[in-house]
């Protein structure tokens, strides 16, 4: 399997984006903490190494990145494929995708939307292992008493990212 890299500036920093042939793997701000483990996890599960270069959908991503940020686009086609993650978090992920642009919902909300209504500190958790960011709209989930919670790229970012949500 060949896997591609792109970096991609965007209005709220850098990113990188993994992709195989078909599917985006791995999508996340360069200045996550958990980047490097997060990219040692692909190359090993995949036995694969990255090529510093684009495929299509790797580009198409980079469209429609940059007209998310520019208020143009409510909904990515990218495709998109689960590779890591446990079937816990694979499922939390899967219902991030349910969000709809725009709205935001509680963790304890998000865990019972999963049907796990007591496990919102799991769910948290698995958020926050997420590996397609801003696609799949970990940004969205915000804490019971309305204040952002956490976010792995930064609050300023999160912020950033409903404002834009917001807009439109």
């Amino acid at each position: 399997m060949t896997l591609y890299q792109k970096y991609i500036h965007t209005k709220a920093g850098e990113m990188l984006a993994i992709a195989d042939e078909t599917h985006l793997l791995m999508l996340h701000f360069i200045n996550k903490p958990s980047l490097e483990e997060e990219l040692q996890i692909v190359k090993q599960q995949l036995k694969s190494d990255v090529l510093l270069q684009s495929n299509k959908v790797l580009d198409n991503l980079e469209q429609e990145l940059n007209s998310y940020f520019d208020g143009k686009l409510d909904s990515f086609s990218t495709p998109i494929k689960f590779n890591f993650g446990t079937p816990f978090q694979q499922k939390v992920w899967t219902a991030l995708c349910e969000i709809p642009y725009g709205e935001t919902i509680s963790y304890k909300q998000l865990a019972e939307n999963i049907g796990k209504p007591t496990a919102f500190r799991a769910v948290a958790n698995a958020n926050g292992k997420n590996f397609i960011t801003l696609i799949v709209p970990c940004h969205r989930v915000i804490a019971a008493d309305g204040s952002l919670g956490g976010y792995s790229s930064g609050i300023e970012r999160k912020e950033l990212l409903l404002e834009i949500e917001k807009k439109n």
